[in-house]
């Protein structure tokens, strides 16, 4: 018999569907930038992104005990179990020093903004299915709006290299892990997948952060900020992300996420304080128009079946 809590998991998520379920993922997303601008200096972002990644994988571990208490198992491919977790790891570190180096909004929309790309030939190469074109366009006008809003946010006179090269890898191993994530969670229980892809991604970003970030200095604060980040801007969104994908291709889930610039933006305005160009609105409305375009793309492909 399934628990309270599970249906009203369940009722929650049939409420907002698949593209709702992306969408609020990638809204939440939207604030690791800004929750990392409030950590401590001394806090090393390779430590950030660790110990988000062991904060996910126990809130993943406490709902699988609860969710799937009683529920059958199904077999597990612990290939892609542990290439998701690398590449989670991969993403992790590389997304959390790349803002570092280039800022919130600059970094944000390169690594989410590179990853559709990465996606779109990556299903095209591997699944052997093309995107339409409907969908190319999409997202080729979403990370076109988001490259305008990272150029109005940007220095010009000196743009991070580093760190731009660091949030294209991270949105190339994003793109990687939505693929194989979304093969996981079609066969075996969201939640369980979910607590060994983040405990794997765990065990190999510690070591790195220890490594990369020398020892552990960290506060109140810090703590603060690693909690919120590791059970709801990661375990939570996660969560959302993956049982959205069982409802649409890995490439469009991964194009919806470029919803996550616009929380990012908006965040970085309010609350972190930076001020784009004035032309950056057209940006804005670039990736509001390219999700526009992914979604009914989506919803003509779903119509196809």
């Amino acid at each position: 018999m399934s628990s309270p809590t599970t249906l009203s998991l369940h009722s929650a998520t049939a409420s907002l569907g698949p593209v709702g379920l992306v969408l609020a993922a990638a809204m939440l997303w939207g604030t690791t930038g800004t929750a990392q601008h409030f950590a401590p200096a001394q806090l090393s972002p390779y430590w950030v992104g660790g110990l988000r990644m062991m904060m996910a994988a126990l809130f993943f571990i406490a709902l699988a005990l609860v969710m799937d208490k009683g529920h059958r198992s199904s077999p597990l491919h612990w290939g892609r179990l542990v290439f998701c977790g690398l590449c989670m790891a991969l993403y992790n570190l590389s997304f959390f020093a790349g803002i570092k180096a280039s800022g919130v909004a600059l970094g944000t929309a390169l690594a989410i903004g590179s990853g559709p790309f990465w996606a779109g030939l990556m299903q095209a190469v591997v699944q052997k299915r093309m995107p339409s074109p409907q969908w190319w366009l999409g997202t080729c006008i979403g990370v076109g709006g988001g490259i305008v809003m990272a150029l109005a946010t940007a220095d010009r006179q000196h743009l991070p290299w580093v760190g731009m090269a660091l949030c294209l890898l991270a949105g190339l191993s994003y793109a990687a892990y939505a693929l194989v994530n979304q093969a996981l969670v079609m066969q075996a229980r969201v939640a369980t997948v979910n607590a060994w892809v983040f405990g794997c991604a765990a065990l190999l970003s510690l070591p790195f952060a220890s490594w990369l970030g020398g020892p552990l200095q960290i506060s109140t604060s810090g703590w603060a900020v690693v909690i919120y980040l590791g059970i709801v801007a990661t375990g939570v969104a996660y969560l959302l992300f993956s049982v959205g994908l069982r409802g649409m291709s890995a490439a469009t889930g991964v194009a919806l996420s470029k919803a996550e610039p616009i929380t990012a933006f908006a965040l970085s305005l309010l609350i972190v304080g930076e001020r784009p160009a004035w032309w950056s609105v057209f940006g804005l409305l670039g990736v509001i128009g390219g999700l526009w375009l992914v979604v009914q793309a989506e919803r003509k492909s779903a119509e196809a079946v």
